[in-house]
């Protein structure tokens, strides 16, 4: 997987993706008369009592939608609206409808779903069905006025009114189609969003797929590490600072994370894997003295694990406020707070 998302990434398409150009050109195929017969009425999306966010991308894997979700719940709270999460549960063997507390197992619900339970405070459901995970979650809770639904661009059955579309650093990559390159769908389905976020460099590419739509760049600022297991033990960069430090991520672009540890001066040993990674204590067993580093995703993962000495560095989003106003003229269109 690495190899093949090596290639996807690079700028331009690579001659060892070239005998995948036929099963891309089927993909895109059935992509495009699913999104016909939705389109058509032919099957249905489901309308739900309250608003809807969708926050997607169109490229595999994570860009950052997680902690783009955490600042919309926490703006939009602030604004006086009472927002309920929603996701899939990736990597959860739970299909059911279910609430996610932050004591739940990433075995049952995913990794994203406890961390967005814990950091939002706010009540997240899970289900591969996101409208009856929706419908479960406002029958539970029936104070919530808005829903964010955690991932979702292509899930069409559940009718949104905002889309908001995020690009990390890698942007569009290729630009094809899967598995050619790492697209779901074709890149003028950015046309159809609401807004544009980029989690790093924006790709002029997609850019140039939407021209009109607006764009709003995010960052994403490291906090203070805190102990796995115990987060109210807290450690500074300077404490962390000559030690053999191992950084693991399995994140959608590890490198993400290791560039921020760079950027805070410290020297590592980088260890990258796959998105939604399922760790074991093996994987992780570095000699006696030595520390391992993780981000808040991986930790909910690791927390279990009898692991030595692990620091999780938590990630706050900050983007624009203009982006709230933009969805607040939509959302407001439809049905105040």
């Amino acid at each position: 997987m690495a190899w093949l998302q090596a290639r996807w990434y690079a700028r331009r398409l690579s001659p060892a993706l070239w005998p995948l150009a036929p099963l891309s050109l089927l993909f895109a195929l059935l992509a495009a008369l699913r999104r016909l017969a939705y389109r058509r009425g032919w099957l249905a999306s489901q309308v739900l009592p309250v608003p809807v966010i969708v926050v997607g991308n169109l490229t595999v894997g994570g860009a950052g939608k997680t902690p783009l979700v955490l600042w919309l719940a926490q703006a939009l709270a602030g604004r006086g609206w009472r927002p309920g999460i929603v996701s899939r549960g990736y990597g959860g063997s739970q299909a059911e409808p279910q609430p996610v507390t932050a004591a739940a197992t990433p075995e049952q619900v995913g990794d994203e779903p406890v961390l967005l339970a814990a950091r939002s405070g706010l009540p997240v459901w899970v289900g591969r069905d996101r409208v009856a995970a929706g419908r479960a979650l406002l029958q539970a809770c029936p104070e919530v006025n808005l829903l964010l639904c955690d991932d979702g661009l292509q899930h069409y059955r559940l009718r949104r009114d905002v889309e908001v579309a995020i690009f990390d650093g890698r942007g569009a990559g290729n630009g094809c189609l899967l598995p050619l390159g790492p697209l779901r769908e074709p890149l003028g389905r950015v046309r159809q969003v609401q807004a544009l976020v980029f989690n790093g460099a924006p790709d002029h590419r997609v850019l140039r797929a939407a021209p009109s739509l607006p764009d709003y760049g995010m960052t994403l600022a490291p906090g203070s590490f805190y102990r796995l297991g115990q987060p109210q033990q807290r450690c500074t960069t300077a404490e962390l600072a000559g030690r053999r430090l191992h950084a693991v991520a399995g994140i959608g672009d590890p490198g993400r994370f290791f560039r921020t540890l760079e950027q805070l001066g410290l020297a590592f040993v980088p260890h990258p894997f796959s998105d939604h990674h399922a760790y074991s204590a093996d994987e992780l067993a570095f000699p006696a003295g030595e520390v391992i580093l993780m981000t808040e995703k991986d930790a909910v993962k690791c927390a279990r694990l009898n692991l030595g000495e692990a620091w999780v560095l938590p990630v706050e989003a900050h983007l624009p406020p203009e982006l709230i106003e933009v969805l607040l003229e939509i959302l407001n269109g439809r049905k105040a707070p």
